[in-house]
């Protein structure tokens, strides 16, 4: 999964970054409104954390207009704003949630959590596919009941498969999702963690569509 954080806050930016990132999230900041207008008309992220006093474009504005495009990445509001109208104003203009300064870290990420849940149309924190179960709460994989072990940009790349399966996803789509702009990235990176998902898992969980990307057949089995 990966997030976009906008905040100018240096101190506070790389604590959420740092905290975020070992729960399996790619997780890429700006600190300039505009620079993050530009990046999420460009670029795939399936969260954005959003601060309202922004450098450049104003977060309510940057987020008025990304909804004006049709774009329904879940947004997250982080803000010292207290004000019921501020609340108000930030949700009118298409905010998913609204997380008061200072918060807590925990909190964060359930509701992190609790909306990337919503987007994938679910109510359940665990995903069932046949005899596969995926935990995005707490990073586990069981086949047929069995835990298997997997990196975290294999977990990644399995649960954005999963969410949809029988969805095709296009090879710069999931490579955006694994990859954040400070990564280095092989040519062949994403070949090597499907070839590594199915020597873990299956060979027949995800296919190949040749010449656009790959899908999670939800009706393979071992």
């Amino acid at each position: 999964m990966r997030l976009l954080l906008i905040e100018d806050d240096t101190s506070l930016a790389q604590g959420v970054r740092t905290t975020l990132k070992p729960e399996g999230y790619t997780v890429d900041w700006l600190a300039d409104g505009r620079q993050a207008l530009f990046g999420l008309e460009n670029e795939v992220f399936d969260l954005v954390l959003l601060d309202l006093g922004l450098p450049g474009m104003d977060g309510l504005s940057l987020l008025k207009k990304i909804r004006s495009q049709g774009k329904d990445v879940p947004v997250l509001i982080l803000t010292a704003r207290d004000a019921v109208d501020d609340r108000i104003a930030g949700l009118d203009a298409g905010a998913d949630d609204y997380l008061i300064k200072p918060f807590d870290i925990t909190e964060l990420k359930a509701r992190v959590r609790a909306l990337l849940r919503r987007s994938g149309g679910r109510s359940q924190t665990a995903i069932q596919i046949g005899p596969l179960e995926i935990n995005p709460q707490t990073q586990q994989v069981f086949l047929s009941q069995v835990p298997v072990s997997l990196t975290r940009r294999e977990f990644a790349l399995l649960h954005e498969l999963a969410n949809q399966p029988g969805h095709v996803f296009t090879r710069d789509h999931l490579q955006q999702l694994l990859y954040g702009w400070d990564d280095d990235v092989e040519s062949n990176a994403l070949e090597v963690h499907v070839h590594h998902l199915r020597k873990k898992l299956f060979t027949q969980l995800i296919r190949t569509i040749r010449g656009v990307g790959y899908l999670l057949d939800k009706d393979a089995r071992p």
